[in-house]
């Protein structure tokens, strides 16, 4: 279905055609004066320059073609040459209703659908998720939805961090713990126990224990390092108290991130790649591509029209160990073997650029990816306390991420009606998905790639722009329709012309909502989402209160708002879906 803003821009581009301008001056854009219409068009100014006439008169001949449209209820030219444009409203109450009937709301599916990875997640086994990890799960989760409903192919990633010197520390401190184990004797030949000699709380208890020691002790850093040189060469026993390690993490990663409402369809991470890295470096060495620097193998990614440094990317160190260089490449290698992606986008922490920056310069200079193949480097900020700190507990440790989802689920149970009747089950289920709601719509709201604070009261309120506030309001919409539908009301499914500016305003924005969600995907940015359905909401609110809308006795009136009521629950639910929030059906 074409975009409301594309259908006006055509009608005016031809009307500059007709005239023997150019019609890329025919342009239409959103009023940026609501005051005085709906939309305009400032193509007349800059024509002026072309064609050597006054934007004015430009203006008047575009207008004298365009008052014959049945689209334009009114256009009109104000100051210097600008032509400002209201619509019919019998144009805009079809155009909502033909929205009405599509199963996407307006959103046509790209001629030529893309296959995109999402990159996001990317948490360390053996380690807890905490909320240093929530970014990249919301944001990467939000793109990843908006980009499939578009209907692009989309692949999902957590990308887990599994084969690093963590793995190694990890395996030193239960050697130290459990000398008496059978991965730990080299000459052994049986069967490896089914069941992990660990649960996963002291998996997480084994990981900061090991690292801290590691940190302060020489020798308990070099039996990690050659740990994870005897795994990753692989020593028998290691591979099968790795292959521990990931079950159990793996296990309880999944739990977590499904309390987030995070899903990824693969769970893959550094170590899937390791089977390509000898077949990489081949193709680098033998294309000269690579060249030796202090002993290690690098690869000169800088550029002439450089006006920072770029350092050179380190594919192997001196000794032979691998780099997160090294397994990121790989990782390119191997996804471009398996899926031949159009596109992949990396949802990490901004301070990682220059390696990523590194990683797809020498990608594509290497020519490990076609030249078409775009990689988007989605790089977002630090969540942060109300010290401007990066968030931690009271204790000034960094918070689990369970923690903080129960720590604001139990705020939103404080401000939840008793008086409503709700069950136990019911309070819960609300809290969760409420909780939820104040969480992510509190950081996607946020400008991606911007540091924010985390402030639990104010993402908790009902009012306001918050995830709570959002929620209430498609609540409210449900509400109305039920009581309408125990009411047995005849709701024709048609919406028709708007009774008041409130309506109409109302209309208007729920025709925007195909041009919003192509805009988040293209931009990648999950945060115009969210100011759509927070100006939405506050649309509807406004129409809710000056009208009465079960009461009303106009039949055609009553069931034109229900349809147009119906239209703006399924758009908010839409939106809040590709936000990965969930409604309750009551608040």
């Amino acid at each position: 279905m074409e975009k409301l803003i594309k259908i006006l821009s055509r009608i005016v581009e031809d009307a500059f055609e007709q005239c023997g301008y150019e019609r890329n001056f025919g342009n239409v854009t959103i009023s940026n004066r609501p005051d005085l219409c709906q939309f305009q068009c400032n193509g007349a100014l800059p024509a002026s320059k072309k064609y050597k006439k006054s934007p004015i008169q430009i203006a008047n001949e575009i207008l004298e073609i365009l008052k014959n449209t049945n689209v334009f209820k009114d256009v009109f030219s104000a100051g210097p040459g600008f032509i400002n444009i209201n619509i019919k409203d019998n144009f805009l109450a079809d155009y909502l209703n033909d929205m009405s009937k599509d199963k996407k709301y307006g959103c046509s599916k790209p001629a030529k659908p893309m296959t995109i990875i999402v990159d996001y997640g990317g948490a360390n086994v053996a380690k807890p998720l905490h909320v240093g990890h929530l970014r990249a799960a919301i944001i990467g989760e939000a793109i990843k939805r908006i980009s499939r409903f578009l209907g692009h192919n989309v692949i999902g990633d957590v990308h887990l961090g599994d084969w690093g010197l963590q793995i190694g520390m990890v395996i030193s401190e239960i050697r130290r713990r459990m000398p008496e184990l059978p991965y730990f004797v080299e000459s052994y030949k049986g069967e490896y126990p089914e069941e992990a000699p660990f649960t996963i709380d002291e998996l997480e208890e084994i990981y900061p224990a090991a690292s801290s020691l590691a940190k302060s002790n020489i020798e308990a850093m070099e039996e990690a390092r050659k740990a994870t040189f005897e795994l990753q060469s692989g020593r028998k026993g290691y591979i099968a108290l790795w292959k521990h390690i990931l079950n159990v993490s793996v296990e309880d990663l999944k739990r977590n991130y499904s309390a987030l409402n995070v899903e990824f369809d693969l769970w893959m991470g550094e170590s899937d790649s390791q089977k390509y890295i000898n077949e990489m470096v081949n193709y680098l060495e033998e294309n000269n591509y690579t060249h030796k620097s202090e002993g290690a193998l690098v690869i000169d990614v800088a550029k002439e029209t450089d006006t920072y440094t770029i350092p050179p990317i380190i594919i192997l160190k001196s000794d032979g160990a691998i780099l997160y260089s090294t397994t990121d490449l790989a990782t390119i290698w191997q996804r471009v073997k398996d899926y031949n992606p159009d596109q992949i986008i990396y949802v990490v922490d901004k301070r990682q650029g220059l390696h990523f920056e590194q990683v797809f310069r020498c990608a594509k200079k290497t020519r490990i990816v076609n030249e078409n193949l775009s990689f988007d480097f989605i790089g977002f900020g630090t969540m942060n306390g109300k010290d401007g700190r990066p968030f931690k507990t009271r204790e000034g440790g960094v918070m689990r991420l369970q923690d903080l989802i129960r720590i604001i689920q139990d705020n939103v149970v404080s401000k939840l009606d008793d008086n409503k009747g709700f069950s136990e089950s019911e309070i819960y289920d609300i809290a969760r998905k409420v909780g939820l709601s104040a969480l992510k719509y509190g950081d996607l709201s946020n400008q991606v790639t911007k540091d924010y604070i985390f402030d639990m009261e104010k993402f908790s309120y009902f009012e306001g722009n918050t995830g709570p506030y959002i929620l209430y309001t498609t609540v409210r919409i449900k509400s109305i329709l039920r009581k309408a539908s125990e009411e047995k009301m005849n709701n024709i499914d048609v919406i028709c012309e708007p009774y008041s500016q409130s309506e109409r305003d109302l209309m208007l924005k729920l025709s925007k909502f195909n041009e919003v969600i192509e805009f988040s995907f293209l931009e990648k940015a999950p945060n115009k989402l969210c100011e759509y359905i927070y100006d939405l909401s506050n649309l509807f609110n406004k129409f809710y209160h000056e009208n009465k809308i079960i009461s009303e006795e106009n039949i055609e009136k009553k069931n034109s708002w229900l349809s147009l009521i119906t239209l703006t629950k399924n758009i908010l639910e839409t939106s809040l879906d590709l936000l990965g929030i969930e409604v309750p059906d009551r608040m």
